[in-house]
């Protein structure tokens, strides 16, 4: 029995209580979780100081080290989200649905827990809290896989985690982390068959592609997020600028943060100069098509190439493409997008309708940022992940995400014929 096999041993063990626990039950685990963050948020940072200062050994870009960082607001932050949870409804137990047959059978659909969930994750920590915390609720337990930037701070909460519920009534295995970072114990957990039930990879575009092509075990994909604005010729530049602007720097390391920017040729030098200006409030590189770099300056911008219009560069850079109208926008999207989030800016109706209509992706917006598309903006509470597939879950992903069905079938002695 390999490492995994172990963990997943322990975790199966123990998930069948978990599973029939109360929501009260549950909610008071999640409390003592917040609790226990905030009581010892001092050996949390430093913790986590441990791993920034390897961080910069290794020369971690900026954009990472700020997804690694934990200081005493990001905890409170993370503590918060787990009270939130305890108000959000519990899934578990939720009739879906159900009839009663011709011949008296009684069939009722009800949403049960998945079981052990296992998730693969890179360097951020909150993730940690955030994944166990959305198991616990959902009545599943938990293997957690971090990376290897991000192991003293993830020791360090997964130890606190297991304290609270074992403090809460629950065996302590509902909660476990991978500690060995060796990638071959990656490998293991995507063929844990029987003692995994579904895998979650989030991270970046090479974490998801190796979980998607080696797993055995059921995988829900969350998305790489090479996130797109279309400003069309009728939008407020204003509102575009700010748009574009929050997409790209408020947060510039996450999946839902704006890759690349389609500008209608007939507002394009109107709006560019103005989006460079604000740009370079964050020192924002700009890789843009010959149009742009005429407008712009050539000094001023990176030439881009395929390589640019496809890449999810979670830092501050950005590629910019002047299109001809909408059709060539949503074409351009199609073939570089990962089906995760797109906006258009517009004042036209038309345009709104048909871009949200032919824009396949998970989250389709008019007029506002891509940075929403997270489970706490939505009213999901804290979430797993932003899924991109079509199978099961979609988008943010909360709750009710990490539950199934099965059929309750009542019968008074009925036989087929």
């Amino acid at each position: 029995m390999n490492y995994i096999e172990q963990m997943g041993t322990r975790a199966k063990a123990c998930c069948g209580e978990l599973a029939q626990a109360s929501s009260g039950q549950k909610n008071n685990a999640l409390l003592e979780i917040a609790h226990i963050l905030r009581k010892c948020r001092a050996k949390i940072i430093e913790a986590n100081n441990a791993d920034l200062e390897n961080a910069v050994r290794r020369n971690m870009k900026q954009s990472m080290q700020d997804r690694l960082r934990l200081d005493e607001k990001r905890i409170e932050g993370i503590a918060a989200a787990c009270e939130k949870l305890t108000m959000l409804d519990d899934p578990v137990g939720v009739i879906e649905g159900g009839s009663v047959r011709p011949n008296g059978m009684r069939i009722t659909q009800v949403r049960v827990p998945m079981g052990v969930v296992g998730m693969i994750y890179e360097a951020r920590p909150n993730v940690t809290v955030d994944a166990a915390a959305l198991c616990l609720k959902s009545g599943n337990a938990v293997i957690l896989r971090g990376g290897k930037e991000a192991i003293n701070s993830n020791k360090m909460l997964c130890t606190l985690m297991r304290q609270a519920v074992q403090t809460a009534g629950f065996d302590p295995d509902i909660i476990q982390l991978v500690e060995d970072t060796d990638r071959a114990i990656a490998t293991q957990m995507m063929q844990a068959n029987g003692y995994i039930d579904v895998l979650v990879p989030r991270g970046g575009a090479q974490l998801i592609k190796a979980v998607v092509q080696n797993a055995t075990v059921p995988v829900i994909e969350t998305g790489t997020g090479n996130c797109h604005v279309y400003v069309d010729s009728t939008a407020s530049v204003d509102m575009a600028v700010d748009i574009v602007d929050n997409g790209k720097t408020q947060r510039p390391s996450v999946c839902n943060a704006v890759e690349s920017c389609l500008v209608h040729r007939d507002i394009a030098e109107d709006f560019l100069p103005k989006l460079k200006k604000r740009l370079d409030e964050h020192n924002v590189e700009i890789r843009g098509c010959e149009l742009t770099r005429m407008i712009l300056g050539a000094e001023n911008v990176v030439p881009a190439d395929e390589d640019d219009y496809a890449t999810e560069f979670l830092d501050y850079i950005i590629s910019i493409k002047v299109v001809d109208g909408l059709a060539d926008a949503l074409e351009h999207i199609a073939k570089y997008s990962t089906g995760h989030s797109e906006c258009i800016v517009t004042e036209s109706l038309y345009a709104a309708e048909e871009f949200q209509k032919r824009v396949d992706s998970a989250c389709v917006y008019v007029n506002c940022s891509t940075r929403f598309t997270d489970g706490e903006e939505f009213g999901l509470g804290a979430e797993i992940g932003i899924s991109t597939q079509k199978l099961h879950a979609r988008g943010p992903m909360g709750l009710k995400a990490l539950t199934t069905t099965k059929f309750l079938i009542n019968g008074s002695g009925q036989i087929r014929t």
